[in-house]
């Protein structure tokens, strides 16, 4: 199938769904959808949350999937998709669990001597103060979520048992990652390049979701201020971990530096967001790259992995 093929038939837009993420899901599939109108495609948006939405994919040609989270971004969506017939955009359906598991990620890099934080699992009767013993102050987070939904600090036992509470709220285990100081960088993977880095910088105590979607105030550096050498650096890393995982077409790779310099992966998004906050979009432009562009590049990568 090419993409004047396409053209001759309609894609289907899967936006929305029933995630913690769906507002974002919405504004994402609004930047898709303008992108493939101004590239001349026939395109319908399909909501997941709707009963009927299996039935609204009949005739589409091929699937945009612009869902975050769980039952999209957790290799579900793509199972079914596969089952159905229909082409669809992204990872597969391995490579989309994997990286959605935050835990099973981690434990993989582990494996493969890729530098990640150090972390364990926390449930209702975790030793508290062990942990904080263990690792200093932590990030505590659900393990299947995105966003930085359910995502708060500890550095106290009280603190940590407040943070596993607030996570345990989402569905899937809780983890508790040790806290690295210095700088995050973002890599936003297309094929098999890594796209400049974006280094994020924000007054609150991390890229949390008000400075991912809401503030004004975060400010993104791209250039990031890497050198040469540290920018190759970071790109192999990030290249390394998602296709490690089984990644491919597009993504992005979130990473920390440490104050010696060293670079940490926490996790990799196969469906990132496509707002007007959001990083992709950013890092494509920093190499001329246009929204509309950087939606025909992914759709044509797509067409190549999944047909």
């Amino acid at each position: 199938m090419s993409l004047e093929s396409l053209r001759e038939g309609k894609i289907a837009v899967l936006l929305g769904g029933n995630s913690a993420e769906r507002a974002v899901s919405l504004n994402s599939g609004k930047t898709v959808i303008d992108a493939l109108q101004t590239l001349g495609m026939q395109v319908v948006a399909v909501d997941p949350a709707e009963p009927d939405w299996a039935a609204q994919l009949a005739g589409a040609s091929l699937a945009f999937i612009v869902l975050h989270g769980p039952g999209g971004e957790d290799g579900s969506m793509q199972g079914a998709l596969q089952t159905l017939g229909i082409p669809y955009t992204g990872s597969g359906v391995l490579g989309s669990a994997l990286a959605m598991d935050k835990k099973r990620a981690k434990q993989l890099w582990q494996g493969i001597e890729l530098p990640t934080a150090g972390f364990t699992t926390l449930a209702k009767d975790s030793d508290w103060q062990g942990v904080i013993d263990r690792f200093g102050k932590v990030f505590v987070k659900p393990a299947c979520e995105g966003s930085s939904i359910g995502m708060s600090s500890a550095n106290t036992a009280e603190a940590l048992r407040a943070s596993y509470e607030l996570a345990s709220q989402y569905a899937g285990e809780v983890l508790a990652e040790q806290f690295i100081a210095g700088p995050e960088y973002t890599v936003a993977i297309l094929g098999d390049r890594a796209l400049p880095s974006i280094r994020l910088e924000t007054d609150n105590e991390f890229y949390d979701y008000e400075a991912k979607y809401i503030s004004d105030d975060t400010r993104y550096h791209c250039p990031s201020g890497l050198s040469a050498s540290e920018e190759a650096e970071i790109a192999a890393l990030s290249l390394r971990a998602f296709r490690s995982l089984g990644c491919a077409v597009w993504g992005r790779v979130d990473v920390m530096r440490d104050a010696a310099g060293r670079f940490f992966v926490l996790e990799v998004n196969t469906v990132p967001g496509m707002t007007s906050h959001s990083l992709v979009p950013m890092a494509a432009a920093a190499t001329g790259m246009a929204i509309p562009a950087l939606v025909q590049r992914i759709v044509e990568l797509s067409l190549g992995e999944v047909t």
